[in-house]
């Protein structure tokens, strides 16, 4: 069957060599790798790319190499064009759902009431971020209010920084940014620092404050309960994750839990404990970026084609 580069238009039951599902960077990744070895691949979007957020916010992506302060619609746009310009490739937008390994091995699954059936599955579902319940804080989530000091640290400048704690980790990233900026620590009644912790951040110079925060106003600034108003370039604190697909549970997929929420376990080829079921990106690691993400994807490509080939060989 010949697959034409456009999107799917008909409803008629698709049978195929590769599925990716997940159209962001990581799928693209995994989708680009996997076509250039001449297979064919279907890609599956529902379209929620994790950091639209910031497009929306009117910011723009750091720290991946080639694509620095780029708007990330832009590049995830970009990369679609390249990856549509191979004939193997067909790109199906909805939602994929009721997966299941059927008794020959093949993974079926429906998008939009239509039946889908693969050889072999990628996985790049991605995640979905619950933010803590700060008034003020979701409406600035992507513009100044941040998770990863690696793709946003920089562009503080060097100015005052907070930490909103929501979890333990608030302690990494109290003990990571001063490199970025002087930092302030908001305990917010959701972190308590042990003794042995304080010390660490009173070495690296982050302030500790106890007071709780009563909302966050203005770019980036922090009123707190007693009243007082604490002006900050920009805010980091730790979302917790939560898979944004069930197609990895209903396939039976074994899962790990990490410092944000669960993710999906593979192994060092993102392989998932379901033969012929491959995990990337951000619903495959702990943490991670775009970077990451795209180096996941390759990787399980790779290793979904070399299997491809061990079966034939068999």
């Amino acid at each position: 069957m010949t697959i034409a580069t456009a999107s799917v238009s008909d409803r008629a039951p698709l049978d195929i060599d590769f599925a990716v599902i997940g159209g962001s960077y990581a799928g693209m990744s995994a989708a680009l790798q996997l076509v250039r070895a001449r297979r064919r691949v279907l890609v599956v979007d529902a379209g929620q790319r994790r950091n639209r957020c910031v497009d929306e916010a009117g910011g723009t992506a750091h720290g991946f190499l080639g694509q620095d302060h780029r708007p990330p619609g832009q590049i995830a746009a970009d990369a679609r064009a390249q990856l549509m310009r191979y004939p193997g490739v067909q790109w199906l937008a909805g939602t994929a759902e009721d997966a299941q390994v059927q008794p020959d091995g093949r993974l079926g699954f429906r998008v939009e009431g239509r039946s889908i059936v693969a050889r072999r599955l990628v996985l790049a579902t991605g995640v979905r971020d619950t933010l803590p319940p700060v008034p003020g804080l979701s409406e600035r989530w992507g513009r100044s209010v941040f998770h990863c000091p690696y793709c946003h640290g920089y562009e503080m400048d060097g100015g005052p920084v907070g930490v909103i704690g929501a979890a333990p980790t608030a302690q990494h990233q109290g003990w990571m940014l001063p490199d970025w900026g002087d930092t302030t620590l908001f305990l917010n009644d959701a972190y308590a620092p042990t003794d042995e912790e304080r010390a660490q951040l009173a070495q690296r110079g982050t302030r500790i404050e106890a007071v709780p925060i009563d909302r966050i106003e203005g770019e980036a600034d922090v009123v707190l309960r007693d009243g007082r108003r604490i002006a900050m370039k920009g805010l980091f604190t730790q979302p917790r994750t939560q898979l944004a697909s069930p197609v990895a549970a209903q396939l039976g997929c074994a899962m790990a839990d990490g410092p944000m929420g669960p993710h999906i376990q593979v192994d060092a080829v993102q392989q998932t404990s379901v033969a012929n079921v491959f995990a990337c990106g951000d619903a495959a690691r702990a943490a991670g970026n775009v970077t990451l993400a795209v180096a996941d994807g390759a990787m399980a490509a790779m290793a979904a084609h070399r299997a491809s080939m061990l079966d034939a060989r068999a």
